[in-house]
């Protein structure tokens, strides 16, 4: 029973190993493609992390100064509205000193409507007494010019006319006498009234110049505390709102970052898995031969820099990844990292090195005639070659280094084949590899 069971395991094995010969070539494709697209993904999460810690360094840094400006505005404002408070309670005591000043103007301009009436009523009395000393100049005039009246004294009759009429005589020199006085005084008096009259104009209009100048200083010195003050007050109206800003640019910046963060952590975590089935994949390869070195009865050595041998994609029909269209893969893709060695499959000549549309930098060599046939292979996708035409290499020999020039490239890898009389054909048996 035993043996049976060992044929039916083999069997199985053989029919696993045939199905997944199968499908290896496009599992190998589909995770060489999957791992460049998630290593292109993560250098591009890798920039746009670096780009976006930069600018989160960036407006950390004008938000720093941003609060710093902040804490100065503050400080501004606060000078600013007490040169305001000390300027408004400056112009409310000039305003009632105003008033005050507005008062004693009232007084004066009271005085001074007095004084007037008593220049009025002394002009008055002097034109009165003008009148009583022209009207004794005219009775004296009429009595010869006797101003004291001595003739009248000596045509008195007796004794007691006599006396009676020297008594009226000196009381009428008197009251003469007095009436000179009496203009004398008021024309002093009215001198002395208008130069009060003077004085108080000159005090009113000295004092309402310097109420009116002192109100306007102070109206003048409030207004610009005012308006510094609103100059302050709109500078840090600006510095909150740009706070405001750099503190939502901060936050959606770390939001991203945060995001890229995860997508990273996501695709290491898938490229990873790849790289574990690129390896699970690369040990189902039955190929040992080192680089430059061939397989037992291949007609070509390993071309690349890898042992064993990694197949990535076979030879014959596929839809092409990039143009998306049927056309014939005319050789197999072979493993190779960016910048590591193509070497030589087996002696030739150099026929060309250059770069072909859809094949990058190409090497192709002529091998001659093997069992009466032509024999040439071509490498390509490097990222440069180091041979030139018409140059004999012999198996083993770098000719450049694996890339992924040319238009259908996605990833680095070396896009191997050969030719049987000009015409391709599937290498694999030609490097000692079995069927796929």
């Amino acid at each position: 029973m035993r043996r049976p069971l060992r044929v039916a395991a083999a069997l199985a094995t053989a029919v696993a190993l045939l199905v997944g010969g199968l499908s290896q070539s496009a599992w190998a494709d589909d995770l060489s493609h999957k791992r460049s697209q998630l290593e292109s993904q993560a250098a591009a999460n890798k920039q746009q992390q670096q780009s976006l810690q930069a600018s989160i360094e960036d407006m950390s840094g004008q938000l720093a100064q941003t609060e710093q400006d902040l804490v100065t505005i503050q400080t501004q404002l606060q000078a600013a509205q007490q040169k305001l408070s000390d300027a408004t309670t400056a112009l409310a005591t000039a305003q009632r000193e105003q008033q005050q000043i507005a008062g004693q103007l009232t007084d004066a301009q009271n005085q001074q409507q007095q004084i007037a009436q008593q220049i009025t009523d002394g002009q008055a009395q002097q034109a009165q007494l003008r009148d009583a000393v022209g009207a004794m100049a005219r009775e004296a005039y009429r009595d010869g010019g006797d101003v004291a009246g001595i003739s009248t004294v000596l045509a008195a009759q007796s004794t007691d006319d006599f006396l009676n009429t020297y008594t009226m005589l000196a009381a009428a020199q008197r009251a003469q006498a007095g009436v000179f006085d009496r203009i004398t005084e008021l024309q002093a008096q009215a001198r002395n009234q208008s130069a009060r009259m003077q004085s108080v104009q000159q005090k009113i209009a000295e004092l309402k110049l310097a109420a009116d100048q002192k109100v306007a200083d102070a109206n003048q010195a409030r207004q610009d505390a005012a308006d510094a003050t609103a100059q302050v007050a709109n500078l840090q109206q600006q510095a909150q709102a740009k706070q405001a800003s750099l503190q939502g640019q901060i936050s959606t910046a770390q939001q991203q970052d945060a995001a890229l963060q995860a997508s990273t952590a996501q695709i290491e975590s898938d490229l990873k898995k790849v790289i574990a089935e690129q390896q699970a994949q690369a040990a189902l390869q039955h190929s040992s031969a080192a680089p430059g070195h061939a397989l037992p009865g291949a007609w070509f050595s390993n071309p690349t820099a890898n042992n064993p041998i990694y197949v990535t994609s076979e030879f014959g029909w596929r839809l092409q990844p990039v143009l998306h269209i049927w056309r014939l893969h005319a050789g197999i893709d072979l493993m190779d990292h960016c910048g590591q060695e193509v070497y030589a499959g087996r002696d030739g000549t150099v026929v060309w090195a250059k770069y072909l549309n859809g094949y990058g930098n190409q090497v192709m060599l002529d091998h001659g005639w093997v069992n009466g046939t032509s024999l040439m292979s071509s490498y390509s996708h490097m990222i440069r070659f180091i041979v030139s035409p018409g140059q004999h290499v012999t198996a083993g020999q770098v000719l450049g280094y694996a890339g992924m020039t040319g238009g259908d490239s996605t990833g680095c890898h070396l896009h191997f084949e050969v030719h049987i009389n000009g015409s391709p054909v599937n290498p694999r048996s030609y490097l000692g590899l079995p069927p796929a």
